[in-house]
């Protein structure tokens, strides 16, 4: 318990991306998950049990999901700590996702399980026992829930972790579901009007929903879905940060599960700076990214010829002919290869993922505009997605 207190109070520990402050911390999170969940889960059941209500009996079962989610949130920080192998290279920490998704799936089990027994309840009501004792403990719920959804919602931001960041807002929609039990006690006992199986089937349609939106989100992130745009703008902003650097393109971004982050870009400098200075200058900046951002970056160099006047213009005039053909376009790597017969402008051509037009048919149009403009030199284009 020392070393998770550690993780969490004191300001000169190691910074919240760590590994070991994020297993320090997941750990902890789940252990405290299991114990408010469990002690909830208990309360309601004997609650359920005594007044007969299935909408109480629906919120003590999805109590006892979040308990075994928090133990599988245990267990996936757990395995996730464990250090890369000679099979595994790039860690262990997809585990994390893995313990995300098992959740979702333990929720949409018992999401079904108790959608039917809410529809029973429905076709055949029984009015519920009202006790106050039962009220208090559903207010007391909701304030634990409560606690537990700042408590949730902290850690996650602190060490970026969407496992923490959804069982957040499962514990915030939690307290939504309970209250609604609650209100359909208190409104049974007041007006006599049978709400209890239709609240128990709102609370599991919510559970089944919850239950979506968490395996969507990490079956994503396990395809590995696009990266954080705010990541890639500081990546990029470091590298061009650095004053010999004259563009940078190709930046792709691979996630292997949080703190496990690697990237490559290409980087643009002058053909006439010296090769050892560069080689230099691309060693600063990948420990620069793994200090600043832990990011593992590798940096491809590529050489430009910054005083050819006549690929400086060739270059522009094609950025502004593919800009206009659609916007989003860009140009790099882009380069005029003289023959004696021929003259070609090579370069590369971005494409963003939702351009209709084919990779020939932007081509015709590339080419057909430099017609216009009384340019007939060849292009060989490469083009990449984006």
């Amino acid at each position: 318990m020392t070393r998770f207190l550690l993780a969490l109070f004191v300001k000169n520990y190691p910074d919240g991306k760590d590994p070991r402050v994020r297993g320090a911390i997941g750990v902890m999170a789940g252990i405290t998950g299991i114990v408010c969940n469990v002690l909830l889960f208990l309360g309601k059941l004997i609650c359920g049990i005594l007044t007969g209500a299935v909408s109480i009996i629906a919120d003590a079962a999805n109590n006892l999901s979040d308990a075994a989610s928090s133990g599988i949130t245990f267990l996936g920080f757990r395995l996730a700590r464990r250090p890369a192998d000679a099979d595994h290279p790039y860690g262990h920490a997809r585990y994390e996702y893995l313990s995300a998704l098992v959740v979702s799936m333990v929720i949409l089990l018992l999401g079904a399980e108790l959608t039917k027994s809410a529809i029973g309840k429905i076709l055949h009501p029984q009015t519920p026992v009202f006790s106050w004792l039962t009220v208090g403990i559903l207010a007391a719920s909701i304030l634990v829930k409560l606690w537990l959804w700042r408590f949730y919602k902290n850690l996650g931001k602190r060490i970026g972790s969407g496992v923490l960041a959804a069982t957040g807002i499962d514990s915030r929609n939690d307290c939504v579901a309970t209250l609604g039990v609650l209100a359909g006690f208190v409104l049974e006992k007041l007006f006599g009007f049978p709400v209890d199986g239709w609240i128990g089937l709102a609370v599991a349609l919510f559970i089944l929903w919850s239950g979506i939106g968490i395996a969507r989100q990490t079956v994503s992130s396990l395809l590995g879905q696009r990266a954080d745009p705010e990541l890639t703008e500081r990546i990029s902003a470091l590298v061009l940060s650095h004053e010999k650097i004259l563009g940078i393109h190709d930046l792709l971004v691979h996630d292997y599960g949080p703190g496990q982050c690697f990237a490559s870009l290409h980087a643009e400098l002058s053909a006439e700076e010296d090769p050892l200075s560069c080689h230099d200058i691309i060693d600063d900046i990948e420990c620069d990214a793994l200090h600043q951002l832990n990011v593992h970056l590798v940096i491809h160099y590529d050489p430009v010829e910054v005083n050819d006047e006549e690929r400086s213009q060739m270059q522009v005039l094609v950025e502004e002919i593919v800009e206009n053909i659609h916007y989003g376009l860009s140009v790099h790597d882009f380069r005029i290869v003289r023959g004696a017969k021929q003259t070609k402008l090579v370069f590369d051509l971005a494409v963003p993922y939702g351009v209709r037009r084919s990779h020939r048919q932007l081509k015709e149009s590339i080419d057909e505009k430099l017609g216009e403009k009384g340019i007939f030199y060849t292009t060989v284009i490469r083009f990449d997605g984006k």
